[in-house]
């Protein structure tokens, strides 16, 4: 990837006054992710975010990190009651209940998912057919909230036992983890994440 610069033109959601935000950007956001620790990072986040900007959540992606031993499903799944209060009062993540307990019962679906696939990563890839859909707007305004493949996606999830997985939370993951290329065509990454 080339170096990105502040006269590249990017997707207009972006501020130039949100370093966190400009720099998720430029380097993940659309770029296709094919590791289980990752999927299970983004799904926590995406579903933290529910109601919330993304810009809250980046910023307390390290708190995360910390608070859900780097994202381990294994390790998250086996996490007892006291743990989850503990999780409740700590300043370092979002700290809803139910959020917090959506993350945790996830980890067990998504370790099930493993269990029956091999890696999340081969299961949640067949809802777009194996490889980026690759759209082509010209305004944020265009960008949808669901498709019929997060309609999709988000129905298996449930019905394994997620929650916090509603269609437009899942649409919103499937845009980080590269499922779907919503870049705007003049955005300087859209080719590049096109190209990779």
């Amino acid at each position: 990837m080339r170096s990105a610069t502040m006269t590249n033109k990017r997707c207009s959601w972006v501020g130039v006054d949100d370093p966190l935000l400009l720099q998720y950007h430029d380097r993940e956001w659309g770029v296709p992710v094919h590791t289980d620790r990752k999927h299970f990072e983004v799904l926590v986040l995406s579903g933290a975010q529910a109601g919330l900007n993304w810009s809250l959540v980046l910023k307390k992606r390290e708190g995360y990190r910390r608070a859900f031993d780097k994202f381990d499903p294994e390790k998250v799944a086996r996490y007892s009651k006291r743990q989850l209060q503990k999780l409740t009062s700590d300043p370092e993540i979002i700290r809803n209940r139910m959020k917090i307990e959506a993350a945790v019962r996830n980890a067990c679906a998504f370790l099930k998912i493993q269990e029956e696939f091999g890696k999340f990563d081969s299961y949640c890839w067949r809802f777009v057919g194996g490889r980026p859909k690759l759209n082509h707007w010209k305004a944020t305004r265009q960008i949808p909230a669901t498709s019929p493949e997060s309609e999709a996606f988000s129905k298996d999830l449930k019905h394994r036992g997620f929650s916090f997985v509603g269609p437009t939370v899942v649409y919103a993951y499937m845009q980080a983890v590269g499922m779907v290329n919503d870049h705007l065509v003049d955005c300087f990454r859209y080719r590049e994440i096109r190209q990779d």
